[in-house]
């Protein structure tokens, strides 16, 4: 009897063991499911340039922010424009506070070329989330949120106060949104140390981190000359200066990439020129004149400026060789369609240190490591993102998307993020966010300022 007590004993052990671990499982699985949800939710709101659905996508992100007893507010700098900005407010609320970034517009897409609707936020059965802003950059958004949901949760309780900001027109120069909100007061109370912002998918297992990035020079060149008929041969017209002038340009492009191929630089630490369109002829009916040589003919470029680029000798460069005005070229400096600064309101390079004197990034290091990933090496961002506003304030900025293993397709058809990948980055961000939230200093080292951070 006393061999059938012990085994029956021992039966409803396992038997509580089991259906424990079955409802543990299960609870995971409705987590998952549920913090998924909440993801597409977001993708399949359709904010696409150049009629992005704004209001809409803040009403959405203040009731998440309401759900985890967060402050919110809804700012419009520009009518029709909000930016949503939710406070978690820190128990010691006069150190720096963290400022978690993200933007919600995204760039347009061609419907047609996608396997599934770009706003349909598709979960396939491989675990993909097709959906435009599913890399760049709605899973960071979400990702500061079910972050935040978790340390709640923990019944953390952080030292600093944490801001979260989403903001317009990123992809159209950020100047309705990231540019006002630092240059307003509202940003100055918020009185703000560190700051978060997008990063780059990382094709192997480490993480990608940015310090600084690419300042864009777009620029559209000139040229004039004398009409003539099409079977004449002279010197000057303007599609010959204008074709010497791309011709320049080609092997400057040719220079800097072939420092890429070499592995001698990478992307973002060369000064990149693409010829993004050309403009020329005499329109007619049924297309243009074949027979007539035109008077004027025009390029655009799109030059993206590493922060460390001599750009007096890029600029000498434009105007003696690119479009000198010995060949006709009426360009001047002053026909930049935009032209952004290399250097903060200080002169100093708009960069962000990575060494021992910027404890932001030595934090971020660490907690990406305990979350059990792994940085690469610091780079330069080759494209422009709404960093370079609060850089030029001269405060710490990291471009941070946590997406390993995934190719790059922000701004391609089929854009997508593995779930797998996208609930890890959750971890990454809960790791980021209480190593920074619990930072018992002021952020900078005794002595140092905003700028030399």
């Amino acid at each position: 009897m006393e061999l059938l007590s012990c085994r029956n004993i021992m039966f409803i052990f396992l038997t509580v063991l089991i259906l424990t671990a079955e409802a543990s499982e299960s609870e995971s699985e409705s987590e998952e499911s549920s913090i998924i949800s909440r993801f597409q939710q977001y993708l399949k709101i359709d904010t696409a340039q150049p009629s992005p659905r704004y209001k809409e996508a803040a009403e959405f992100l203040i009731s998440e922010g309401k759900r985890l007893s967060l402050e919110s507010q809804s700012i419009e700098f520009v009518e029709g424009k909000p930016l949503v900005v939710l406070k978690w407010e820190g128990t010691n609320p006069h150190l720096p506070s963290i400022l978690l970034y993200s933007h919600t517009d995204v760039v347009p897409s061609e419907h047609s070329k996608w396997t599934h609707h770009p706003f349909s936020a598709h979960l396939d059965s491989q675990g993909r989330i097709f959906a435009r802003g599913s890399q760049d950059m709605k899973c960071v958004g979400m990702q500061y949120l079910e972050a935040l949901r978790r340390l709640r949760a923990q019944n953390f309780r952080p030292l600093r106060s944490i801001y979260l900001a989403f903001a317009p027109d990123e992809e159209i120069g950020g100047h309705d949104g990231a540019e006002k909100l630092a240059q307003s007061e509202i940003f100055q109370r918020m009185n703000v140390g560190v700051v978060l912002d997008e990063g780059l998918a990382s094709p192997d297992a480490h993480y990608r981190a940015f310090y600084a990035e690419r300042s864009p020079w777009w620029l559209v060149i000139k040229a004039v000359g004398a009409p003539g008929h099409g079977s004449k041969l002279y010197d000057n017209s303007a599609m010959e200066n204008l074709l010497k002038s791309i011709e320049a340009i080609r092997r400057f492009r040719a220079s800097q990439f072939d420092l890429i191929k070499a592995g001698f630089k990478a992307e973002g630490e060369v000064v990149s020129v693409n010829m993004v369109f050309l403009k020329a002829g005499t329109p007619s009916p049924t297309g243009f004149v074949m027979n007539l040589q035109p008077s004027e003919a025009e390029a655009g470029f799109d030059i993206r400026v590493p922060p460390t680029a001599d750009t007096e000798s890029l600029e000498r460069r434009i105007a003696e060789e690119w479009a000198p005005s010995s060949r006709n070229m009426s360009f001047s400096l002053g026909q930049f369609k935009q032209k952004a600064s290399t250097r903060n309101k200080s002169g100093k390079p708009l960069l962000t240190k990575t060494d021992s004197s910027n404890p932001w990034w030595n934090l971020l290091e660490n907690a990406v490591e305990m979350a059990g990933g792994k940085l690469g090496k610091p780079e330069v961002f080759p494209a422009a993102t709404d960093s370079r506003y609060f850089r030029d304030l001269g405060l710490p900025a990291i471009g941070f998307s946590p997406m390993a293993n995934t190719p790059l397709l922000l701004h391609d058809h089929n854009e997508f993020l593995h779930k797998d990948e996208y609930l890890k980055g959750i971890e990454i961000y809960e790791s980021i966010i209480k190593a920074y939230a619990s930072f018992n200093d002021h952020g900078r080292r005794d002595g140092a300022s905003k700028d030399e951070l």
